[in-house]
């Protein structure tokens, strides 16, 4: 059976909550507590929705007060000094504030999103300090949902930050780096976690070969933890890293068949017999809907190679996407109907896998998907 699954939901809630929140926050009209309460309310209507829409595997940790990669900062501790309170042992959602509003953001690829680089020094130490990943994985597991936590992969994280205090290869600050990314996955499988999703979205780069060299060993190392491992690239296709990334010591790899179609015959043949492999058919970037017929066709021959080992996704986290189509202002009937936001694009996740699973259903696809309730999240 073909699993559905989602990389990762927009976080800022139907109505702009999380916004609205986080300006009450930092202009005093908000205590933590408060803007806590907030999130926690958002993560359970969104894990609902996808839920409902069909997503078997939700993503947990993909909910971010500000950028996804400040929140791994602050889990591994890598918090520039001028920001770190002299009476505070842990950072807090009040140190998260002062680093989003005093420095510079940089592009998340080639998307509209920013993210808060980290500054990596020489003699970089590393911590694990953040517990928002283990907390929410244990409020989503207390709602009864099936979870998968998303983690930007140590290589990424590296890739992406600036080095302070003089030049230096960033690479060499891995082996201080690991060891925590091993505490974390010890600890996540400790929580009943089968899988984990960590997400690589620079093997779609031209990297340089020492980078290269390290993606091997890196994940020969992680992959003592007890627990099941989804290597994710997106935004682009693995051109010269293809057969590195379907070789690497992992239980499953997803790619990105929206931004680079053309990899989709070579990846079946590399791929090792036991690997999962996730298809990003959805485009997870863009508002419109799914070519479902088109996307169909395209599952079914990799069902045949696959069988059970065939995953369903949008193409990249649906960060990018706006959260729900009906609650947007009124449009005309024919632009209303090409378009599709988070809700309905897991819907449609959801409908190719049911299509794959019970194949009686798929002449009624497309009908399923243009009938589904738009407002998900207003029960949820």
């Amino acid at each position: 059976m073909a699993l559905a699954h989602n990389l990762g939901f927009p976080r800022i809630g139907r109505d702009r909550e999380l916004m609205n929140a986080q300006e009450a926050f930092c202009n005093g009209e908000l205590d933590e507590a408060g803007l806590r309460a907030v999130g926690r309310a958002l993560r359970a209507a969104h894990w609902q929705v996808q839920k409902a829409a069909g997503i078997e595997l939700l993503p947990v940790g993909d909910f971010a007060w500000y950028d996804q990669v400040l929140t791994h900062s602050l889990t591994f501790g890598v918090i520039p000094e001028r920001f770190q309170a002299k009476d505070a042992a842990k950072p807090t959602l009040h140190t998260l504030f002062a680093m989003a509003r005093a420095q510079a953001l940089t592009p998340w690829f080639d998307t509209h999103h920013h993210y808060l680089a980290p500054e990596f020094s020489a003699d970089q130490q590393f911590t694990l300090s953040w517990e928002q990943l283990f907390d929410e994985v244990d409020e989503a597991k207390a709602l009864g949902h099936a979870v998968k936590p998303v983690v930007i992969g140590p290589l990424t994280y590296l890739w992406l930050g600036k080095t302070k205090g003089g030049e230096f290869d960033k690479l060499e600050l891995l082996d201080r780096l690991l060891p925590l990314y091993d505490q974390i996955l010890n600890r996540l499988a400790a929580q009943g976690v089968e899988w984990v999703q960590i997400d690589e979205p620079i093997l779609a780069l031209d990297l340089p070969q020492d980078w290269k060299n390290a993606y091997e060993r890196v994940y020969n190392i992680l992959q003592r933890a007890p627990l099941k491992k989804l290597i994710a690239t997106y935004f682009g296709g693995l051109a010269g890293n293809l057969g590195l990334a379907a070789n690497l010591p992992v239980d499953g790899l997803h790619i990105d068949l929206v931004c680079a179609p053309d990899q989709y015959p070579t990846i079946l043949d590399r791929l090792p017999a036991y690997k999962v492999l996730s298809l990003g058919v959805v485009n997870g970037c863009n508002g419109w809907h799914c070519d479902l017929e088109k996307a169909l066709e395209l599952l079914r021959d990799a069902q045949e190679r696959l069988g059970d080992r065939l995953w369903v996704a949008p193409s990249c986290s649906l960060l990018h996407s706006p959260v729900d189509l009906g609650r947007e202002h009124p449009l005309d009937d024919e632009l209303q109907g090409g378009q599709a936001f988070a809700v309905q694009k897991c819907q449609e996740v959801a409908a190719l896998t049911q299509a794959l699973n019970q194949p009686a259903v798929a002449n009624v696809l497309a009908a399923r998907v243009s009938r589904a309730a738009p407002t998900l999240l207003a029960t949820a």
